[in-house]
């Protein structure tokens, strides 16, 4: 099908460019002040870049990894001029997010393509499938959306919603309803419509992770009833303003379930973009999509190299 190959966007750079601005003009007038009236990397400044990743929400234990990368060029060049720095962190970034980079591989070629979205209430777990299923119909493939959080009335009206705002098909039941069998009746009707993608919904509690996991595992098994594969990726959607609770969420969701891939939304309202470092390289998971607008065209295809060089072009 070719997929996920691209999710047109003429503007995608200065798009991307804008969205993380606030994240970007933050983190550079730490690294200004850190690094001020200094010629040479030290241990002083070595530590002062410490306090800046970590308040920079990339995250303890990837701050540590970044520091000891950086340390070890030190030592081996004898001399690093503060002035290049800014190179070195590029390039230890990218190498991290790099170990983590979501492969194209021949599930991607299985049709229906089935994507189950799991996610924590408001962190745009809804919105993020609208946006998905408008990228994926103007690229002219057929969507079908499934309505499997049926614990909320209101997470029901939002993607019928988008259903009529972008012209795509939606299965759903009464209020209460078991969501593996609206999974099921989903993926059963884009059999039948021969259908080119498939989008579930799913309910966002976690205040009891052994039933999220009974019902998450429920939905998957009843799925494969009608297509073997299914699903095809396990997206975890989380906020990335909310900087170190979206490592919380996505620990708590990689534990109830095999996460295949992540969506990180929310990131041009925030100074919090280091956050989408730090989940990856902690989570062995990709980053696939980071939402920076209110745009559908604003759910962007994560570009290591794209990301790496609008955050560091100051």
């Amino acid at each position: 099908m070719g997929i996920f190959n691209k999710l047109f966007n003429k503007n995608k750079k200065e798009d991307l460019d804008e969205g993380l601005e606030k994240s970007k003009t933050s983190f550079f007038n730490k690294l200004s002040k850190a690094v001020a009236g200094k010629s040479k990397v030290d241990a002083q400044v070595l530590d002062d870049l410490e306090e800046v990743l970590i308040s920079s929400d990339v995250g303890v234990a990837t701050t540590i990894k970044i520091i000891d990368r950086i340390e070890e060029r030190v030592a081996k060049d004898k001399y690093l001029g503060t002035e290049e720095l800014n190179r070195i962190l590029r390039e230890e970034i990218a190498g991290l997010l790099a170990e983590n980079e979501h492969k194209l591989d021949d599930q991607e070629s299985k049709k229906p393509y089935v994507i189950m979205v799991v996610g924590v209430n408001g962190v745009g777990k809804t919105t993020t499938i609208g946006k998905l299923a408008t990228l994926f119909k103007n690229q002219g493939l057929s969507v079908v959306l499934g309505a499997a959080d049926t614990f909320r009335a209101a997470a029901v009206e939002q993607l019928d919603i988008w259903s009529q705002r972008v012209g795509v098909p939606i299965v759903k039941q009464k209020m209460g309803s078991d969501p593996a069998s609206v999974a099921f009746d989903t993926v059963q009707s884009a059999v039948n419509k021969n259908a080119d993608v498939v989008l579930i919904d799913t309910a966002g509690r976690l205040h009891n992770k052994v039933n999220l996991m009974k019902e998450l595992t429920k939905i998957k098994r009843v799925m494969q009833k009608v297509v073997g594969h299914a699903p095809n990726e396990v997206l975890l959607v989380l906020d990335g303003s909310t900087g170190q609770n979206a490592f919380e969420q996505a620990k708590q969701f990689t534990a109830a379930t095999e996460v295949t891939s992540l969506a990180v939304t929310k990131l041009d309202g925030t100074a919090k973009g280091g956050v989408v470092i730090g989940i990856s390289d902690q989570f062995k998971v990709p980053v696939k999509y980071i939402g920076i607008g209110e745009k559908a065209t604003d759910l962007q295809l994560f570009d290591k190299d794209e990301f790496v060089n609008s955050f560091f072009n100051n």
